[in-house]
């Protein structure tokens, strides 16, 4: 397949609501050395790809400037580099930047094939999710077979993600979520025990369906209102990894002598600033560890709702409204 020398993408006038964007066209990339240039079949939408549209999360040095961090389709050009794939592969990738576009340039060590049995648009929803859950829960969040978790927003990409690896990878998950049909959810996908954070004390909730030990490792993706509560539902021991603040960054009423006491660990990270080698090492762990799984059909992603490409405005409303189970992904191509 040639490749054309123009392609679409999404553009926005200026920074602000959904409204903003539109079809745009400009050249197509050409891949460095080290890149695959992917024709793009299908881009998952993620809550940074909303930052970055208000102003808020802008590409790092060097990145393309275009939204969109994750894509499946098909490689068409290799750069002088690339060893993993060649062209007419079938490949996800996690993107610097750019997958809302025909084509996208992606470093060959953030790419992986797809896994067996996946379309486009399921293998699209992968790699922005699963390299941030993968990464925050096993290597900064150090969960072990045996060990108990609690994913907050369970329902969300990121969280239905992490209940599932949790399960899968031998841990009793707990999760919160704000609505019913949310937390049936969260225990259709693996959660022993799901709570409220509208309705319910999920603290001590937690704490009830633990014995009063309290949980391991905790995902935490609203940020500064639910520290405290996360600290006391806390094991000994225990580890807290914060990778999104929707409820807000400052903390305030924290005991931090709760901190002292149960020896624990407080971290965050976040995905777009690692360098390519991180992101590879990432990679590396998911083609080993993750991906078996993927293969026999376990813990695939959960699509809410796939948009075309014009429509991408509508993508970005319903990520906002807080109402979707699992991901929202764009068509762009067959």
């Amino acid at each position: 397949m040639s490749v054309p020398a123009t392609m679409r993408f999404i553009d926005v006038r200026k920074y602000g609501k959904p409204e903003v964007m539109f079809v745009n066209t400009c050249p197509v990339p050409a891949p460095k050395a080290d890149e695959v240039l992917i024709r793009v079949m299908a881009a998952g939408v993620n809550r940074p790809d909303c930052f970055q549209r208000e102003g808020n999360y802008p590409p790092p040095p060097g990145a393309s400037t275009i939204m969109g961090l994750e894509c499946a389709g098909e490689v068409v050009a290799i750069g002088a580099d690339v060893t993993r794939f060649k062209i007419g592969d079938r490949v996800c990738g996690l993107a610097n930047g750019g997958a809302y576009a025909e084509y996208c340039a992606i470093p060959q060590t953030q790419t992986l094939r797809w896994p067996t049995g996946m379309d486009a648009v399921t293998a699209a929803a992968i790699c922005e999710t699963f390299f941030t859950v993968y990464v925050n829960t096993f290597t900064h969040g150090r969960l072990k077979p045996g060990e108990t978790f609690l994913v907050h927003g369970g329902t969300s990409g990121i969280g239905s993600a992490a209940i599932m690896l949790g399960r899968e990878f031998g841990a009793t998950v707990y999760a919160t979520a704000g609505a019913p049909d949310k937390l049936e959810a969260c225990l259709k996908l693996g959660a022993t025990a799901a709570f409220s954070y509208k309705t319910q004390d999920w603290s001590k909730e937690v704490l009830a369906a633990t014995g009063k030990r309290g949980v391991d490792v905790v995902l935490d993706l609203g940020g500064g209102p639910y520290l405290q509560k996360n600290l006391q539902c806390l094991a000994m021991d225990g580890r807290i990894v914060c990778i999104a603040f929707l409820a807000g960054v400052v903390v305030d009423g924290v005991n931090l002598g709760l901190l002292a006491v149960k020896r624990a660990v407080v971290t965050g990270s976040t995905m777009r600033p690692r360098t390519t080698a991180q992101k590879g090492e990432i990679a590396q762990d998911l083609e080993a560890r993750v991906w078996p799984v993927l293969d026999q059909g376990r813990c695939w992603p959960v699509i809410n709702k796939v948009f075309a490409f014009e429509d991408i405005a509508q993508a970005h409303t319903l990520m906002e409204t807080n109402t979707h189970i699992g991901k929202i992904v764009v068509k762009i191509a067959d």
